[in-house]
């Protein structure tokens, strides 16, 4: 993963291809509220799967970076506001020089006691892939009224079930944002890791 590279004319030209289709930008979040589709998106359905940022000739000082959105209630639109800054914040990286070679994985989190979807989790990515799997979120907007979300299932799969060069080749850690406007929970059940993640034993 992560062998492209960020282009705000092709952000722009998908931006202008979906609106002349009629296609809404979290298409698949449509699909779902209207019967067509089912499931979190295959390719944010993370259970039995790691994600890797790897190095490449492009990229060859990948820096992977977890960018986790809580989308229950109202923090569901964060993800349709990010989206739309897409060039802001690759442009701020790379203009700035604050990351080389940053590779960006976009993921939602939700209740995993009250949500359909609450872990969804993408490719690690450096051009405008990312675009297609921040727009493939569920933008679910429950949320279970306890004050907590299952905001830790994310933090464990990124400590556990990530494969990422920089640390491996280099002994250099990424970074992981999270919005959020709840408590997370202590712990995680083993029913829930399994359930989701895949986590056995």
């Amino acid at each position: 993963m992560g062998g492209s590279s960020w282009s705000n004319k092709s952000y722009t030209n998908k931006v202008r291809s979906r609106a002349s289709a009629g296609i809404p930008t979290f298409d698949y979040d449509s699909k779902i509220k209207s019967g067509a589709a089912s499931g979190v998106h295959p390719d944010l359905d993370i259970k039995g799967k790691i994600r890797e940022a790897r190095d490449s000739a492009a990229h060859p000082e990948s820096k992977p970076i977890g960018v986790v959105f809580d989308v229950t209630g109202s923090m569901r639109d964060v993800p349709a506001r990010m989206q739309k800054k897409l060039p802001e914040l690759m442009g701020l990286i790379l203009r700035k020089g604050y990351l080389k070679d940053p590779q960006i994985c976009f993921g939602a989190v939700g209740d995993t006691y009250s949500d359909q979807y609450p872990l969804q989790i993408g490719q690690f990515e450096s051009g405008i892939e990312m675009d297609d799997n921040l727009t493939k979120v569920v933008l679910e907007g429950n949320g279970g009224g306890q004050n907590r979300e299952s905001y830790q299932n994310a933090l464990y799969y990124f400590a556990h079930r990530t494969s990422c060069d920089a640390w491996e080749k280099r002994g250099q850690k990424g970074y992981i944002f999270m919005t959020g406007d709840e408590h997370p929970y202590l712990t995680s059940t083993r029913l829930e890791l399994e359930k989701h993640i895949g986590v056995t034993g």
